[in-house]
């Protein structure tokens, strides 16, 4: 079983920027960030393999939002820059143990708590 406990998350006006982190207790294969509007479908925003690097992104993030990671302390970092209102939502990181990682969130076995992120007009 691994854990994951994210950080990061907080109010800011549009075009600003936060940087969300979310620490595994263990390895995983792939690691994902998703987010969840109130009213809305869980959405993946991003995700990366993390013996490769490999990286995808939503359309609707791309550009403006980039995953990476810290494979010496199991940490998965999300970078957000020029957020807008429509980036509010409950962000939540999750991880694969392994075979094909993509942005469906059924694909994943391990969620974190989440951590809220609100952006201001």
């Amino acid at each position: 079983q691994v854990q994951l406990v994210e950080s990061g998350g907080g109010s800011v006006q549009a075009g600003g920027s936060l940087r969300l982190s979310c620490v595994a207790s263990g390895y995983t294969y792939c690691m994902g960030w998703f987010r969840q509007a109130p009213g809305k479908e869980r959405e993946g925003v991003a995700r990366v393999y993390t013996n490769s690097g490999n990286t995808v992104y939503a359309d609707s993030v791309k550009g403006r939002f980039t995953i990476s990671l810290d494979n010496a302390k199991n940490t998965v970092y999300l970078q957000m820059n020029s957020l807008k209102p429509e980036d509010t939502g409950m962000y939540s990181c999750a991880a694969v143990r392994g075979g094909y990682c993509g942005l469906q969130a059924q694909l994943y076995n391990y969620w974190g708590q989440g951590t809220q992120v609100t952006v201001s007009s």
